[in-house]
């Protein structure tokens, strides 16, 4: 691999960073937003919104139902610690007045402010960011949403971007849709390879546009459970800077990360400890897998002119993220603090690191000969290579290993079991031997049984 032209400014592990650093031009960002984006205008009522809070305003603007007819007086919600492994306690909090008000009314699309607030300064915590370096939050209706605006915002017919394979499958409907050319980047075991895509860049045509976006999932990649390792992120850095093209950081797993060596940067924060312009990178995250999932929030966080774009995109389609789901959360991390915040999640990798553990000591029992796989070190996913037997194979396709969606459809759920077959995570729909199963939601007599059912069927 090519060694990065740039330097660590900081010792692994260490917080150090540098104080006085560039920020990429706002041009850069306006060139790279699709005819769409650029197109759209604001919302005719909401950018006046505002001005609703400016002192002595009698406003007459906007449609907002009284709050006076509104059904719901008070809700109350019993919360658990922030690690109930230490302390079982419940805690009765409630939402009345103020920020009932608030919850059940119109708000602002880049999201509740204090809630926003919360989030820009838990970046600052965690990503070494500051607050004059151009980026901001915007909190979406999970981070799903935030990718679909996103990418609207960016790509257009025939652009051509970059993306790791496999992939999550829920973004591959909507790249597909925008009809723009996909290149797959190979991951392994160490996360994305970035030497293909380094072999890729020095070899590309000089009458072709160079890619405008590499989509990643840096920690316990949905499907492939796997992480990038420090060394390879610089690279990816590296080439993001040198061919001028935007890091989609989707980090979903980053708070469920239990590897035994230290948890390597985000891209967000890597960007900001090594020597170079700031503003390549732009980060999505959720409270899916850490709060709840039916709450639909997750927040963006990367340069304002791409933030702006999403919203522009939000004021006219759903406005804005649940104001009550917002609240909710809101009320529960004023309880927690960001300490409180971040115990629970240790708490929450932890216990996924538990099941994880003991989902390998079954794969051990059931597919040992049958399968290959690698442990995750973050998330609920494994990747797992079958070892298909011979009826399950394509006697037409040269070194075939066998077909995971025929395997699914001929053996597996007719004997009981559920897997998610390899070619939903590839945008060329490619067939192959591969499954993901995630070991979330099961008790150990499932797992056992489970993997039973799926070593027996893969013995036939």
């Amino acid at each position: 691999m090519t060694k990065p032209d740039f330097e660590p400014t900081f010792e692994p592990g260490t917080n150090e960073r540098q104080t006085t650093r560039a920020l990429l031009p706002d041009a850069v960002y306006r060139n790279m937003l699709s005819r769409l984006s650029k197109s759209r205008k604001p919302a005719p009522i909401r950018h006046l919104f505002p001005y609703e809070n400016e002192p002595g305003m009698i406003s007459m603007l906007a449609g907002k139902p009284n709050a006076s007819v509104f059904p719901f007086v008070s809700l109350t919600m019993k919360v658990r610690s922030s690690n109930p492994r230490i302390d079982d306690s419940l805690t009765d909090l409630s939402l009345d007045g103020q920020d009932l008000a608030v919850a059940l009314q119109y708000g602002a699309t880049s999201g509740n402010p204090e809630l926003v607030k919360w989030l820009t300064d838990l970046t600052c915590h965690l990503h070494g960011s500051q607050l004059d370096e151009g980026w901001r939050v915007t909190i979406g209706s999970g981070s799903q949403d935030l990718l679909y605006k996103t990418f609207a915002a960016l790509v257009e017919f025939d652009d051509v971007i970059f993306l790791e394979s496999p992939t999550y499958p829920g973004v591959l409907p909507i790249v597909q849709a925008l009809g723009c050319n996909i290149i797959e980047i190979p991951s392994d075991a160490d996360g994305i390879d970035p030497a293909s895509m380094a072999s890729l860049l020095t070899d590309w045509p000089k009458d072709k546009p160079y890619p405008k976006l590499l989509y990643t999932i840096p920690f316990g990649s949905n499907p492939s459970g796997s992480t990038t390792t420090l060394s390879r992120r610089l690279e990816v850095l590296r080439l993001a800077r040198a061919y001028n093209f935007l890091i989609l950081e989707d980090d979903p797993y980053y708070h469920l990360y239990y590897g035994d060596i230290p948890q390597p940067p985000s891209y967000f924060a890597l960007e900001r400890k090594v020597n170079g312009e700031l503003g390549r990178v732009l980060r999505f995250d959720s409270f899916s897998k850490i709060v709840a999932g039916g709450l639909r929030l997750g927040w963006a966080t990367g340069p304002e002119v791409l933030v702006n774009a999403i919203d522009l995109h939000g004021s006219s389609s759903n406005l804005q993220a649940s104001g009550m789901s917002q609240m909710l959360v809101l009320r529960l991390l004023r309880h927690w603090g960001i300490e409180g915040f971040l115990a629970h999640t240790a708490m929450c990798a932890q216990f996924y690191r538990e099941k994880r553990d003991l989902f390998e000591q079954y794969l051990q029992k059931h597919l040992k000969g049958v399968a290959e796989w690698s442990p995750p070190n973050a998330s609920m996913f494994y990747w797992i290579k079958l070892r298909l037997p011979a009826s399950m194979k394509a006697e037409n396709i040269e070194n075939d290993e066998g077909d995971s969606l025929l395997f699914l459809t001929e053996k597996a759920i007719p004997g009981g079991v559920l897997v998610l077959p390899g070619e939903c995570a590839y945008a060329d729909g490619r067939r192959i031997c591969n499954v993901r199963v995630s070991f979330s939601l099961l008790d150990e007599g499932s797992m056992d049984e489970g993997l039973r059912r799926l070593g027996s069927l893969l013995r036939e």
